[in-house]
């Protein structure tokens, strides 16, 4: 027979949609007593390699408080564009990985706030649009931006039970509290050099 704190313990490591709720729970204490862990730091390397294209390595990184050393191979991304911007289409340009990045923040944030609030989900999806007025990168007028001038975000969630109420909280989540939607929202200061 299983002792009290066996049964809370099983409890406490369950998963909800694949996410240790347990140790969710366990690292937001860590770091609410101890703020450094918090503190991170994401790296990229770029190198331009013919035209359009050109190629991101994504492996180390700082976070609680130390170098990870999790991963042994890098991640690597091709950058390209499409023949219409005079490139080969050997792989997604810039902007498409700013929406690939805001899609992969706000479905993570999503699933794992609904993890924490015991919210089973069957289905995340999301589908992202985004306008850019070319005049501005190839420099033709100052009168519009470089960027998106906006991107729109349909999601689809479904689970057992899961009400139009929580549908909308956990999407206000996702918006208070992802990183990369906070990013493109608000902007982040970026300081360039010359090495």
């Amino acid at each position: 027979m299983q002792s009290q704190a066996q049964i809370e313990e099983k409890t406490a490591r369950r998963l909800v949609n694949g996410v240790d709720v347990g140790a969710l729970k366990e690292t937001i204490e860590a770091i609410k007593a101890d703020p450094e862990l918090g503190r991170s730091q994401w790296r990229n390397r770029n190198c331009w390699i013919d035209g359009g294209l050109n190629r991101s390595t994504i492996q180390s990184f700082y976070a609680a408080k130390q170098e990870d050393t999790s991963r042994t191979e890098p991640f690597v991304y091709d950058n390209d564009e499409p023949p219409v911007l005079l490139g080969e289409n050997r792989g997604p340009n810039p902007v498409e990985f700013v929406l690939h990045a805001l899609a992969g923040c706000l479905t993570t944030t999503v699933v794992y706030y609904a993890g924490a609030l015991g919210i089973e989900l069957d289905t995340v999806e999301t589908t992202f649009e985004g306008d850019i007025d070319l005049r501005g990168l190839l420099g033709i007028t100052d009168e519009v931006r470089n960027g998106y001038e906006e991107i729109r975000v349909q999601f689809k969630i479904e689970g057992e039970g899961l009400t139009d109420d929580q549908r909308d909280q956990l999407i206000e989540i996702a918006q208070a509290h992802s990183p990369v939607f906070d990013i493109v929202s608000n902007g982040v200061p970026v300081s360039v050099a010359v090495a």
